[in-house]
This record gives structure tokens, sequence and C-alpha cells, in this order.
């Protein structure tokens, strides 16, 4: 597989990966200004586990919609 340079890409696919980007980006962000705001009781698990695997782990936007969805305890 030849390595290719960010401006050798199709601009569609530049495109798409921005796009990409930012969608993960966005939802790092709320679920880190959510977790931030929880109680600890509120939050399955420890906090700050949840917090780093949020700002380190790459996950295309799974793991802050899996903590936005079962990581909190709603009720």
């Amino acid at each position: 597989m030849t390595n290719k340079r960010w401006r050798d890409l199709d601009p569609r696919l530049r495109q798409a990966i921005l796009v990409g980007a930012a969608f993960d980006t966005g939802l790092k962000v709320a679920a880190l200004v959510d977790l931030s705001r929880q109680p600890r009781a509120a939050v399955r698990g420890p906090k700050l586990v949840w917090a780093v695997a949020l700002a380190v782990v790459n996950s295309g936007g799974v793991l802050p919609l899996v903590y936005l969805l079962r990581g909190r305890r709603l009720g």
C-alpha cells in the first residue's frame, strides 16, 4: 500500500474525514462535559476511567455514545 499525502486525496474523501473528525470531537466534548457535571453516584464505573478513555481512545464516536447511552445512571 502506498502512502498518500493529504493533498493527494480526493476532495470528497478529505471532506468526509474532516466531517467525521468534527463529529467525533463534538461527541467527545459533549460526553466529557456531561461527565464533569454528573455526581459520582450517577456514573456507572469510575469517573476518572471514563474521562481518560474518552480523552485518549480514538473510537470514531463509539465510546462517547456508549458513555452517553449506557455509562450514566438515569433516574
